[in-house]
C-alpha cells in the first residue's frame, strides 16, 4: 500500500483529464454519461486522452447504466473493450459485474481480470450494490482486483467513514479502499483521518459554458458538458499533501 494519499479524477471529458495530470492527481478513472454514473467512454475519446497525458489511465467500461448484471452478448462487449484498453495503452480498467442477486460475480470478475494483464483492475461501484460488503470485499480480493471504488453503500463517502475503516481494516493491506462519491476539499483530509484510505476519488466536476451563440429553447436535450474544476482538484490534493 502507499505511504502517500492520492487522488483519482472521474473524468467524463478530454479537458478533466488534462487538468488532473497539472494538478498531480495519480490516475484518471475515463467515463462518458456522467448523469446515469457513467459509461464507457469512446474509442476515440480514450485514444486521443492516451495520446494527451501521461498519468494512470483506466477507463470505465460499463456497457449501458442501470445494474451490473450482464447478458452474454454484453460481456462479449467488456472483453472486446479490454482488448481495446489494452491495444490503446490504458494502465487498467475499471468494472464490476454481478449475479443476478447483486452478489459479486466471481467466475465472470476472474476472467476479466485475466483478459486484462498486465492492466490493473479497479472493481468499481458494483461494490455498493452488493448485500453484504464483507463478503463482497473477499471476493473481490479472490478475484485478483488491486483496488475497490467505494462510498461505503452510501450516497456519499463522507456519510459512511464508520464502514469505510472496517473496510481498510479487513483489506489489511491485500487490496486499496478507494473512497469516492461526494469526495470534495472540504471533507477529504476528514474522511482520511476517519478511514484510514490512502487513496481518493473525486470528479471535482462543474458545467463548461455553453459557447454556442444560439439555442434553441424549445429542444430539451441539449444536456451539459461537465470539466474538472481545477481549484476543487489542487485543493483537494493541496490537502492531502498536507
Amino acid at each position: 500500500m502507499r505511504n502517500k494519499a492520492v487522488l483519482e479524477v472521474c473524468a467524463f471529458h478530454i479537458d478533466s483529464c488534462i487538468i488532473a495530470e497539472r494538478c498531480g492527481a495519480l490516475r484518471v478513472e475515463l467515463c462518458d454519461n456522467p448523469i446515469e454514473g457513467g459509461t464507457t467512454p469512446s474509442y476515440g475519446t480514450i485514444k486521443q486522452v492516451r495520446e494527451k497525458i501521461s498519468i494512470k489511465l483506466y477507463p470505465l467500461l460499463r456497457p449501458r447504466s442501470g445494474n451490473y448484471f450482464y447478458s452474454d452478448e454484453e460481456f462479449d462487449i467488456l472483453k472486446d473493450d479490454i482488448e481495446i484498453c489494452k491495444q490503446l495503452g490504458c494502465d487498467g480498467i475499471s468494472v464490476g459485474v454481478s449475479k443476478i442477486n447483486a452478489e459479486i460475480d466471481t467466475e465472470r470478475l476472474k476472467r476479466i481480470v485475466e483478459w486484462a494483464g498486465p492492466m490493473g483492475v479497479t472493481c468499481n461501484r458494483v461494490f455498493d450494490c452488493s448485500p453484504d460488503p464483507f463478503k463482497a470485499l473477499e471476493d473481490i480480493i479472490d478475484c485478483g482486483c488491486e483496488r475497490v471504488l467505494t462510498s461505503g453503500q452510501k450516497s456519499t463517502a463522507n456519510d459512511a467513514a464508520y464502514l469505510l475503516k472496517q473496510l481498510v481494516q479487513q483489506a489489511d493491506g491485500r487490496i486499496i479502499i478507494m473512497p469516492g462519491a461526494g469526495v470534495n476539499s472540504s471533507n477529504i483530509l476528514n474522511l482520511k483521518n476517519a478511514s484510514g484510505a490512502m487513496e481518493f476519488h473525486s470528479s471535482a466536476r462543474k458545467i463548461a459554458p455553453n459557447p454556442v451563440t444560439y439555442i434553441n429553447k424549445e429542444v430539451s436535450d441539449y444536456g451539459n458538458v461537465y470539466i474538472a474544476d481545477e481549484t476543487e482538484v489542487k485543493a483537494m490534493i493541496d490537502a492531502l499533501n498536507n
